[in-house]
């Protein structure tokens, strides 16, 4: 079966940083949205944008914080929003529609990693909840301001999708929680949720994509104990990381969405999975966790994930 998921030669790479991939590119008169945009990758990205001219909309559970992090970037505003709360979610995108603004990226950076087992809303687990659905509400709901613009909206993913597929019989994972095996549902959830956006979107002129930015520490990972980090290798006892080598710093992390949501190569293309401001490629089928799953792409598994989502949320701006 052919596959758009091959590297197309960006000149990019690892190393490359969200400045570099904007250079040359005015951004003057553009809307972003940028969910967790106050905090790691996404103050990162936010800076980045409205640097190259952009109006950054920054929905935050934290507004105050938001406030605080973004007060020396010119063109950034914020406003409240809880993905983890549909009516929040709703009140938020209300808010939106009646500025009459049209949005021309959207960048869904905001997430939650390896949680205890929490629930929010109707008993729903967190990971899910907040990485995809409280997402996939709010690009729905959204779709009235981001239509009109033909904007690009960037679903942010992670190499964690490799943990695990949807589990169908069980999403809100009412027995045996593995809070990574979660967390993979819902990194893959974010890819497939791109995947079927893009089929839906792209007669509007909306295209959709997906990515792993790169292993960053950030305060993606305050869920997890120091202890567990020394076991994976990331850091030692004092907290420094024991390969910096193997990790970007935000900057360069937050350059593949950055990429993906402006990049003049990738006009006329979407539904694909990204990795170092490229295209991915499939993952090899030795199993190694590189590239993209086959699972994270399957049109018919990004159909079906998209029909359960608008069950759950009660939104659908295409049915």
């Amino acid at each position: 079966m052919s596959t758009a998921q091959h590297k197309i030669g960006s000149g990019f790479g690892a190393r490359s940083t969200a400045d570099d991939v904007l250079r040359g590119i005015d951004l003057s008169g553009r809307l972003a949205v940028v969910t967790g945009g106050y905090s790691g990758l996404g103050l990162e990205t936010t800076r980045a944008l409205a640097g190259a001219g952009a109006h950054v909309v920054v929905p935050a559970r934290r507004p105050a914080t938001a406030r605080e992090a973004l007060a020396d970037i010119d063109g950034a505003e914020t406003d409240e929003l809880d993905l983890g709360d549909l009516e929040s979610v709703r009140a938020f995108a209300e808010r939106f529609l009646a500025s009459g603004r049209v949005i021309d990226i959207v960048i869904d950076s905001a997430g939650i990693m390896a949680c205890p087992e929490t629930r929010v809303g109707p008993g729903w687990e967190a990971q899910f909840a907040t990485n995809h659905l409280g997402h996939f509400a709010l690009v729905n709901r959204l779709w009235p301001a981001i239509a009109p613009g033909g904007a690009r909206v960037v679903s942010v993913s992670s190499a964690g999708h490799h943990y695990s597929g949807v589990r169908w019989d069980d999403v809100h994972w009412r027995s045996g929680y593995d809070k990574w095996e979660a967390y993979g549902q819902a990194k893959t959830a974010n890819v497939l949720f791109a995947v079927e956006l893009d089929r839906r979107g792209r007669d509007f002129g909306v295209r959709a994509f997906s990515l792993h930015p790169g292993g960053i520490l950030t305060p993606l990972q305050r869920h997890l104990p120091r202890q567990e980090m020394v076991e994976r290798g990331w850091i030692d006892e004092n907290g420094t990381p024991l390969n910096p080598e193997g990790f970007k710093t935000p900057r360069q992390g937050a350059a593949t969405q950055v990429w993906a949501a402006t990049s003049p190569q990738l006009a006329g293309m979407g539904g694909v999975y990204c990795e170092d401001c490229d295209i991915a490629e499939p993952a090899p089928a030795d199993g190694t966790r590189t590239g993209v799953s086959a699972h994270a792409t399957d049109p018919e598994q990004a159909a079906r994930l998209w029909e359960l989502s608008a069950g759950l949320t009660g939104v659908n701006a295409f049915g």
